[in-house]
């Protein structure tokens, strides 16, 4: 563990410790974070509260991520962390795509026509709904049918209007 001095962080939600696993300081962690993958390896940054900590195992158990954490040592340290919540620095990321939160405050255009912006993103079993605040307030699914170019770089996203999608006219 090492506390955070002078380093900028960009913080993004993982999951959270629910419990603690065995004597040995491994915690269980609950995250439906979409590249959890790439992030849950030996040797990765995690963050709690602040602290930046260094990934020792992973392996996936039922529905848990079960991490061990460099200098969390016996079930006594593990227990303090138990019920807090886990981040990653965006700067740690190394993936080809885009998170949630990068859609977060796009505007929404159907052709040319302004339907408003992305204000949150509801998580489903099957697919992701863009909660959109326009006119309405309407939900899109964020799938290739409905959602045709995510522009990040002009902070827009192109949908295909199909009628009562959103309830106008």
């Amino acid at each position: 563990m090492s506390l955070i001095v002078g380093e900028i962080l960009n913080l993004i939600y993982l999951g959270k410790i629910v419990n603690t696993h065995g004597i040995n300081g491994e915690l269980r962690i609950i995250s439906d974070f979409k590249y959890k993958d790439e992030v849950f390896k030996i040797n990765n940054s995690i963050y709690i509260e602040n602290n930046k900590y260094i990934i020792t195992s992973y392996r996936h158990h039922k529905i848990y991520d079960m991490v061990k954490l460099k200098n969390v040592d016996g079930i006594e340290n593990a227990q303090k962390l138990k019920g807090l919540d886990v981040y990653i620095n965006r700067v740690d990321l190394n993936f080809n795509g885009y998170l949630n939160e990068d859609l977060i405050g796009l505007e929404v255009y159907d052709k040319d026509k302004y339907k408003g912006k992305v204000v949150d993103i509801l998580k489903t079993n099957k697919d992701d709904l863009l909660v959109i605040s326009g006119v309405k307030k309407h939900m899109v699914p964020n799938i290739e049918e409905f959602v045709k170019k995510i522009d990040l770089e002009n902070h827009k996203i192109y949908i295909e209007y199909i009628r009562g999608l959103d309830n106008e006219d």
